[in-house]
């Protein structure tokens, strides 16, 4: 069994068949259409009257009517002519009858709207609240019906799915990209085919109204919403073109270094943290930016340093964000599934997967915890170096350590200098045993120089001697053989004087 129609209502009746407009306002309808005819009638007679006139009068040419500024003939029996015609007593439009349309007209209006107020008369300073909640009840009925047309416009469009399943072919005419190509009728089952357009938003008045009261929400707490989004919509919904030039989104940027990252920052311009980027070096330097007192005092001058500096904060944590991803990842030892490529879009992972990778990404955010933890105390420890009381404290530690130090280091050198004494006197002890070992080596040399010399001489002499020795020992001879004759006859002298006796 199918329902082959689908039944457009206006508004729900007592039994099968729906009211519609005609059913709701026919009778206030009618009512003014008849006033209205009878005021045009009215109008008519009273501007073309009718009456009576006397058997004996004659007009000439009384069988047309008489134009503007034109004169006739009229032949009078007797007496004056007012005499002798009697005009009906045509009234003109009457305003009761007038004020009784426009009321049955208003009436019919205002069943029809369900809503007895105006836009015309509010004021121009109305809240957007009390402006969208008066469009709301002006259009509460058309609204009404546009929803119900919309839900039987989902129904019909339903059965001309079903109908093109049942009579499409078996296969596709490609090769799909997901599935089977003899997965055509089936894909049907998984796919409604319905309106897009909003139903609740009916005209393009009403929607700017829903966008101006969002915006004036967004004032109220501006890090809850995304403005550069919510700007674009509106302009979008203003039908004006080019509204991604007009106003960029974070979405639209592109990869950039720090430094550009930071100027763009300072211009207004979006931008937008990715994945793969050095988000260290990029803290690093947006930090160094934001505490540079040069900086700050120029960014501080501008009327718009409160929107800089929060954009510039904002850009600062999606870094963060991204880097507390990196350690969580490197403690898993794996990547985390990818993020979506928009913000909007949906992140689903199947639930078993999504448990298991709670359990393992909890483990990892407890190590990363505990290195966090220690880091943090170490910067505690740095800033409590940094009191005066503390720092004091740390002086008079640090002097007593350095006296210790210097101490110790004393009595190092001390022991350093005997020990270089001694190294001292043992090198010059050694020194000098082979300086003196040199020396002897020295004199055995000179001695040995001296002895072959003194061999080298001695051989020359004695070859020199061994010429003049025979001569020499001839010399020798003589003199000595005259020596030996003279010491002869001196003492044959001496004897003979002592055998003198002293008298004689």
């Amino acid at each position: 069994k199918r329902q082959h129609f689908v039944h457009y209502g206006y508004i729900p009746g007592f039994g099968f068949y729906y009211f519609g407009l005609i059913h709701l306002i026919g009778g206030h309808s009618k009512a003014a259409t008849s006033l209205l005819r009878q005021l045009v009638d009215a109008g008519t007679l009273s501007n073309l009257p009718g009456g009576l006139k006397s058997r004996g009068l004659r007009i000439k040419g009384d069988d047309t009517p008489i134009a503007p500024g034109e004169f006739r003939d009229v032949d009078i029996p007797s007496g004056a002519i007012r005499d002798n015609i009697l005009p009906l007593p045509y009234k003109e439009p009457s305003q009761t009858l007038a004020q009784l349309m426009d009321r049955i007209v208003e009436e019919g209006r205002r069943f029809a709207a369900v809503s007895d107020l105006k836009i015309s008369d509010m004021s121009s300073q109305a809240p957007v609240g009390t402006t969208l909640a008066v469009l709301e009840r002006v259009l509460k009925v058309m609204t009404a019906v546009q929803a119900r047309v919309y839900y039987a416009m989902k129904q019909e469009f339903k059965l001309l799915a079903l109908i093109i399943r049942d009579n499409t072919p078996d296969e596709y005419s490609y090769e799909p990209e997901i599935g089977d190509r003899k997965a055509k009728k089936a894909d049907y089952d998984d796919v409604d085919v319905i309106p897009v357009s909003d139903p609740n938003a009916s005209t393009m008045s009403q929607k700017v109204v829903q966008y101006q009261a969002v915006l004036q929400l967004s004032q109220t707490a501006p890090q809850l919403y995304d403005l550069p989004y919510l700007h674009r919509q509106m302009i979008e919904t203003l039908g004006v073109k080019n509204a991604d030039r007009i106003v960029p989104l974070p979405a639209d940027a592109k990869p950039r270094d720090p430094i550009t990252e930071n100027m763009d920052v300072m211009t207004g311009k979006p931008v937008k943290a990715f994945m793969y980027q050095d988000h260290e070096a990029h803290i690093a330097v947006h930090m160094a930016m934001g505490q540079d007192p040069k900086m700050a005092q120029i960014i501080g001058q501008n009327p718009m340093a409160q929107q800089i500096t929060s954009a510039l904060q904002a850009h600062i944590m999606e870094h963060v964000a991204f880097q507390y991803r990196r350690e969580i990842e490197k403690q898993l030892g794996a990547a985390l599934p990818p993020l979506p490529q928009d913000d909007r879009e949906e992140y689903d992972l199947p639930p078993e997967f999504e448990a298991q990778l709670s359990q393992l990404t909890a483990m990892a955010a407890a190590r990363v915890l505990q290195k966090d933890q220690a880091e943090v105390q170490m910067q505690q420890a740095q800033q409590q170096a940094q009191d005066p009381l503390v720092q004091m404290q740390m002086m008079d530690l640090q002097i007593k350590q350095l006296q210790a130090q210097t101490k110790a280091q004393q009595m190092q050198i001390e022991a350093q200098i005997q020990q270089a004494d001694i190294q001292r006197k043992q090198q010059k002890d050694i020194m000098d045993a082979a300086a003196k070992a040199d020396e002897l080596e020295l004199r055995k040399a000179e001695i040995s120089g001296r002895q072959q010399l003194e061999a080298a001489r001695l051989g020359v002499d004695i070859q020199k001697d061994k010429a003049a020795l025979s001569a020499k020992q001839q010399m020798e001879g003589v003199r000595l053989g005259l020596e030996i004759g003279k010491a002869r006859e001196d003492a044959d002298l001496r004897r003979k004087q002592v055998e003198t006796p002293a008298g004689e």
